[in-house]
């Protein structure tokens, strides 16, 4: 919204410059993007009028001015506007005057003739960037007096950038009311005295949509005189507010929108039939509005009708068969309010955009349509003469907008404010923005007033206490807390851990969406029912994930497709799944999980090493790294994502914690990865536990190693085997490690030979060979009883 600063303090004028009220606005949320002068810096230009014009002796296209400038005597001036005449009061730069751009005036002398000043265009000084000559005067200026004073040129355009909750501030009034409680400045609206009727016709109104429009005024205005011009103190006024002047009616139904905030509307009132209706359009309504652009309106519409059909679009803009024209002589003059709801988006579905839809899509005050028509009429009574009639009007109150009390706790606006409040202080505050204030102790409960439409919750009273109060004298306080570092248990790793454990093993972190494609779920994780988005950013990332696999076999796609030979990956994150019990969210479980995947070959290519494939066991290991000092055992397991034959249930001191695998054929061959990938997931609260460290001194005395290797069955799992074995162990036996596993000459067909290496020692004494004999056979013995093992010679 662009408004004059003069406009402004016509209805409050604080003891702030224009930067200042500039900074005032802005820091109160009526964001100042521009203000500019009205004009360019100049001096020594007075109002002047021209006695007498000549045509130059010596050039057709120049005149000689006798020109009073109200110094007694007159100058003669050479001037070259074609517009020059004896009568005119114009502006005139004196000798020494000083024009924009730093040109001086001097006396001079122009094909033989003296001139001592010159005559100016608005172009020239900076006014306006069209001429066609002189710039005309009104004739009521006074001869010699400057003209800066005299066209108010000394005054700031503001821009002001409005948020869409402060559509009281679309209004010289709005601003200026602001202002006023700001700094506590007198504010001075315009007294708007009821016109009396001085004859009995009016038209009837009905309200056909009460819901859209709960409140409509009108009355006749006749014997009007259209060929009046608004006075130029109005037409200044809307010009410097980006409003073109039209003609005296619809200048001034522009210029109570800019003034008080009410859009207005002129019907000639010569060209209605009947009763004026407001009611929503039907079908086969067609209507050219002012802008000349024919619609056929949707039911959604609210029109303003009569008899013959649809007149304006409610709200938004008029018809041009009932609008008024240079001939118009009785008017129909409209004050409504609308509903935001019936004409927000109206404007723009339409593809065009007005003043008034502008204000009513954002919220026009509903108490305000009988104050502004009678402005209106007051206004177009002055300039154009004729007859007031009475005012007809239709409202349903129970559908007008409610404004209920309000409350702010002291206590809270403190603690939300960060700065001491005493109720008073709050009531004083509020007090200013012309609210009644009522108190209670510590409660301060307000009424918002009727334009006021953003004033609903609590934290709106307070943001308006920390406005008034103004942001700037809110102390500058660095936050202040106690900082304590939180228990982490000893036996627990944090995520930082298991990250720096997987990339000393040369796995990589990714980062991948929670949100996937549904084919991913049904394929790696068997969910038919995955969690669905309301409103998906992707249609392929419509679902919640359950698992992390689904992200790394996406990743290991695009590197794929970016000819990367070898990928080792990994990742931690929340996955969903849904769960009738389940934390924070009822109904849903978010489990943290880790997952890693590993693709191509086991090593990064080198001539020490020779190349092959990465296998289960290479991720094994990495399990086995990752939960060192946990006990683990891997059973055969089945799961959606994996080759049967080739996953396995991971099993963390006896108690399940996820899975590891190689990726199923069918997914290989659907996702075109042409080698499986072999990959893992794990709880990770689970594995995150480790055990605690348990101090023992170091044997002073040399370890005994022997190997054996135990045939047995070649169905005899090796880890059951070496589960068992473990059990059996003497207190000497400090590990059993399993190295070897051999099938084939000097082994039957059915059996297989699983070979140990088995490291004895005692802390207080060297070792005999028949205790450790003796606890070999007793090893060999309970293989023997358990799986029908042998001793292999």
């Amino acid at each position: 919204m662009q408004f004059s600063e003069h406009w402004l303090r016509s209805l409050v004028n604080p003891a702030l410059d224009s930067a200042a009220l500039g900074h005032l606005l802005t820091m109160a949320g009526l964001e100042v993007e521009d203000a500019e002068p009205v004009a360019p810096a100049f001096s020594g230009v007075v109002v002047a009028q021209i006695l007498e014009a000549q045509t130059h002796p010596n050039a057709d296209r120049l005149r000689v001015c006798r020109v009073d400038v109200g110094a007694g005597e007159s100058l003669q001036i050479v001037c070259g506007a074609p517009n020059a005449a004896a009568g005119m009061k114009v502006p005139c730069a004196l000798v020494g005057a000083v024009l924009p751009g730093g040109f001086e005036i001097k006396a001079a002398k122009l094909r033989g003739v003296e001139s001592f000043g010159m005559l100016c265009s608005a172009k020239e000084l900076g006014i306006s960037d069209e001429s066609a000559g002189l710039l005309a005067l009104p004739a009521d200026f006074v001869v010699g007096s400057s003209l800066r004073d005299a066209l108010l040129l000394d005054d700031t355009l503001f821009t002001i950038k409005l948020t869409p909750n402060r559509p009281d501030c679309l209004s010289l009034n709005g601003v200026a009311r602001e202002v006023a409680a700001l700094t506590g400045t007198p504010f001075a609206p315009q007294t708007v005295a009821p016109v009396p009727a001085v004859h009995a016709e009016s038209r009837r109104v009905e309200l056909d949509a009460v819901d859209g429009c709960p409140r409509y005024f009108g009355r006749i205005l006749r014997n009007l005189d259209p060929t009046r011009a608004a006075p130029d103190w109005m037409k200044q006024r809307l010009e410097r507010c980006g409003v073109r002047s039209i003609s005296a009616i619809v200048d001034v139904t522009n210029y109570v929108m800019l003034e008080l905030g009410q859009p207005l509307h002129a019907f000639d009132n010569d060209r209605l039939k009947g009763a004026v209706r407001v009611r929503w359009a039907s079908p086969g309504d067609k209507l050219v509005l002012l802008n000349g652009q024919e619609l056929e309106p949707d039911s959604r519409t609210l029109l303003i009708a009569d008899d013959a059909g649809p007149l304006a679009l409610a709200g938004v803009m008029g018809g041009e068969a009932s609008g008024v024209t240079d001939s118009t002589r009785s008017v129909f003059l409209e004050s409504a309010f609308f509903q935001p709801d019936a004409i927000v988006g109206r404007a723009r579905q339409y593809g065009f955009t007005s003043d008034a839809s502008h204000r009513f899509e954002r919220g026009v005050d509903f108490e305000l349509p009988g104050c502004a028509i009678e402005r209106a009429t007051e206004l177009i009574l002055s300039i154009c003469g004729g007859e007031a009639g009475p005012v007809v009007g239709a409202e349903s109150t129970t559908d007008l907008p409610r404004r209920p009390p309000l409350s702010v706790r002291v206590d809270r606006a403190v603690q939300v404010i960060g700065v001491p409040f005493s109720a008073d202080e709050i009531v004083a505050i509020l007090g200013r923005l012309g609210m009644p204030v009522e108190t209670d102790g510590q409660l301060v409960t307000v009424t918002p007033p009727s334009y006021r439409f953003d004033l609903q919750i609590e934290e709106d009273l307070i943001e308006e206490i920390a406005r008034i109060r103004g942001y700037e004298s809110i102390p500058e306080k660095a936050p202040q807390g106690v900082l304590r570092m939180p228990a982490l248990p000893e036996r627990k790793r944090g995520a930082a851990s298991m990250r720096r454990a997987l990339a000393a093993r040369e796995f990589q972190e990714v980062i991948n969406y929670a949100f996937i494609e549904e084919a991913w779920e049904r394929d790696f994780c068997g969910n038919h029912d995955p969690i669905r988005l309301a409103n998906p950013i992707a249609s392929q990332m419509s679902v919640m994930r359950s698992s992390l696999i689904g992200g790394l076999i996406g990743t290991l796609m695009v590197n794929q497709r970016r000819r990367t030979n070898r990928v080792r990956i990994f990742e931690i994150g929340r996955c969903f799944a849904r769960d009738p019990s389940g934390y924070p969210v009822a109904g849903y479980n978010q489990p943290v999980k880790l997952a890693a995947l590993a693709w191509g070959a086991s090593e990064a290519e080198q001539w020490g090493v020779a190349t092959r494939r990465v296998d289960f066991y290479d991720l094994k290991a990495d399990i086995e790294a990752l939960l060192d000092g946990r006990t683990l055992e891997f059973a055969r397991a089945d799961h959606p994502a994996l080759h049967p034959g080739r996953a396995a249930s991971v099993l963390c001191d006896g108690v399940s914690v996820g899975w590891i695998g190689e990726l199923h054929p069918s997914w290989v061959q659907k996702y075109e990865l042409g080698v499986a990938p072999i990959a893992f997931e794990l709880d990770f609260e689970a594995v995150a536990l480790r055990p605690m460290p348990v101090f023992a001194a170091p044997s002073k005395f040399p370890p005994m190693l022997r190997d054996i290797a135990l045939v047995v069955p070649v169905g005899v799992n090796a880890g059951e085997l070496l589960k068992v074995l473990q059990e059996a162990q003497a207190p000497i036996t400090q590990a059993i490690e399993l190295f070897d596993v051999y099938q084939g000459k000097g082994v039957d067909p059915d059996r297989k030979s699983v070979a140990f290496r088995i490291r004895f020692q005692h802390t207080d004494r060297t070792l005999e060979d028949a205790e450790v004999d003796a606890a070999i056979n007793v090893l060999v013995g309970r293989a023997a009883e358990r799986f029908g093992a042998q001793l292999r010679s």
